[in-house]
């Protein structure tokens, strides 16, 4: 196993000691160690539900005789970084995701890695870093946004979009445009439209 690399032998006991900080047991350091990479943060909607996805993962490598170890990606909301300085951030972040995903797995020698992602950026960027690194990789989607409703017509983001436009253009009110933004994204998930991943 890869992980043998920070696991076993006399050399490696000051590997083992940080281990041992972390809680692992020396039962569970004999396991395969699987790097479960979750882009979860409260600040992207079809993220805020990975924790829950992770924790059910954590669970699932542990029965199945892996040495399950959660570790972090970056994610930003394209939507919320839409249509100012922010978008320049965006596009950036799929090789950071990459490359720093790619970091991790190597600099922790992962025997294999389940991937946790949503959204633009995060499903390209770890796909990129599962290429990389080269490990038996499972990848678990956080899942799409359920269709909002407004006045009995299912609505996604791009209705939102259109709304926008609607109100400019005159044929609806601030009221109306409101009745959408409250009323188009109703849960957590990806949003559902073709966009720049």
């Amino acid at each position: 196993m890869l992980s043998d690399n920070v696991k076993l032998g006399d050399e490696h006991a000051p590997h083992r000691s940080l281990f041992n900080a972390l809680g692992f047991t020396g039962e569970e350091m004999r396991k395969p160690m699987v790097g479960i990479v979750s882009s979860y943060n409260e600040i992207v909607p079809g993220h805020m539900n990975i924790d829950k996805i992770v924790e059910a993962v954590k669970l699932g490598v542990a029965e199945a005789g892996g040495m399950p170890v959660v570790f972090p990606a970056i994610a930003v909301c394209d939507g919320i970084a839409m249509g100012h300085i922010g978008m320049k951030y965006s596009l950036v972040t799929r090789d950071l995701i990459a490359d720093s995903t790619e970091c991790m797995a190597k600099a922790h020698q992962f025997d294999a890695l389940v991937m946790v992602p949503n959204c633009d950026k995060n499903v390209p960027g770890l796909l990129m870093a599962a290429a990389r690194v080269n490990v038996p990789t499972v990848f678990v989607s956080g899942g799409p946004m359920l269709a909002g409703h407004v006045h009995g017509r299912k609505t996604s983001l791009s209705s939102m979009f259109e709304a926008v436009g609607a109100k400019k253009a005159g044929t609806i009110d601030e009221e109306e445009l409101r009745y959408f933004d409250e009323h188009t994204c109703p849960t957590c998930g990806s949003c559902s439209g073709m966009y720049t991943a």
